[in-house]
């Protein structure tokens, strides 16, 4: 049975949705603001960040915590292979069914700590603004379900909240002033817990990027919706962390150490 902290946790995000819908607003703009702000910047360099990381035409991505296709619109642009976006709330999830002409991609709703994806079937799974919103046990499960469908070499990107960056404190005191109130929760995490999650996982940091410096390669210029504008890198606003499969890691070291070995046992026999 799930735990009521989360049925708790997920009651306040889907009546802060519903809110919105019933505003009396753009139903565009409602669903744009449910997942926070600058909806066509963020999702460009979330778009660009995969690539980054080796991202491929023909993959499939699994994006857990879609929402109404941040990501998901950008990305179908340049994604011609297999997509699953995942969400806890029905209407986020109609907004990019309708929007996103991608009748081969799937927009799942989900109620556990799951993925409904078969084993080693994904080459990038991605959690953005996902952990900012669970408990650091359930991130950790939610990292052991994306391990499971995780391809040997894939890779696992997610955005986190991280106290040893000043810019973000905002958050934190906004997380004080709403004690007692049905405000979604904002997560903080650190980065020997996130090391601590991946060695128990058999896991690998590849990378960990502040969210405030620009380390992501850019395919064109990223406006914001405040006027600042990316132009060869960008940043999240969030930390992003970078992992992969460890034993795929070392097993591809030692092969390489093999072809390299090689190579120069025959290059002296060949100079002999």
């Amino acid at each position: 049975m799930e735990d009521t902290g989360r049925q708790s946790e997920q009651g306040r995000y889907r009546k802060f949705v519903k809110h919105l819908l019933e505003s009396g607003g753009d139903r565009d703009d409602a669903m744009h603001q449910a997942i926070g702000g600058d909806f066509e910047a963020i999702g460009l360099l979330e778009r660009d960040l995969l690539v980054a990381q080796g991202l491929r035409p023909d993959d499939f991505v699994i994006d857990v915590g879609c929402g109404s296709g941040r990501l998901s619109a950008p990305l179908s642009t340049y994604l011609t292979g297999g997509y699953l976006g995942t969400d806890v709330v029905p209407e986020l999830l109609d907004y990019p069914r309708k929007s996103v002409e991608r009748p081969d991609w799937r927009f799942e709703l989900v109620e556990g700590l799951t993925i409904p994806a078969v084993d080693s079937s994904a080459d990038m799974v991605c959690f953005f603004s996902v952990f900012t919103h669970l408990r650091h046990e359930e991130s950790y499960c939610y990292l052991r379900e994306a391990k499971r469908v995780l391809r040997p070499q894939g890779r696992i990107v997610f955005s986190f909240l991280e106290f040893a960056l000043d810019y973000v404190w905002p958050v934190f005191e906004t997380n004080v002033a709403n004690i007692g109130s049905d405000a979604p929760l904002n997560q903080f995490m650190s980065r020997d817990g996130i090391t601590s999650w991946a060695r128990h996982l058999d896991l690998k940091v590849s990378e960990i990027h502040d969210g405030d410096v620009p380390a992501i390669p850019l395919a064109k210029p990223v406006s914001m919706e405040t006027g600042h504008r990316y132009e060869q890198l960008g940043a999240l606003g969030q930390s992003i962390a970078v992992l992969s499969l460890s034993k795929y890691d070392l097993a591809r070291a030692k092969r390489e150490d093999v072809l390299v070995g090689c190579s120069r046992m025959y290059l002296t026999s060949a100079a002999a």
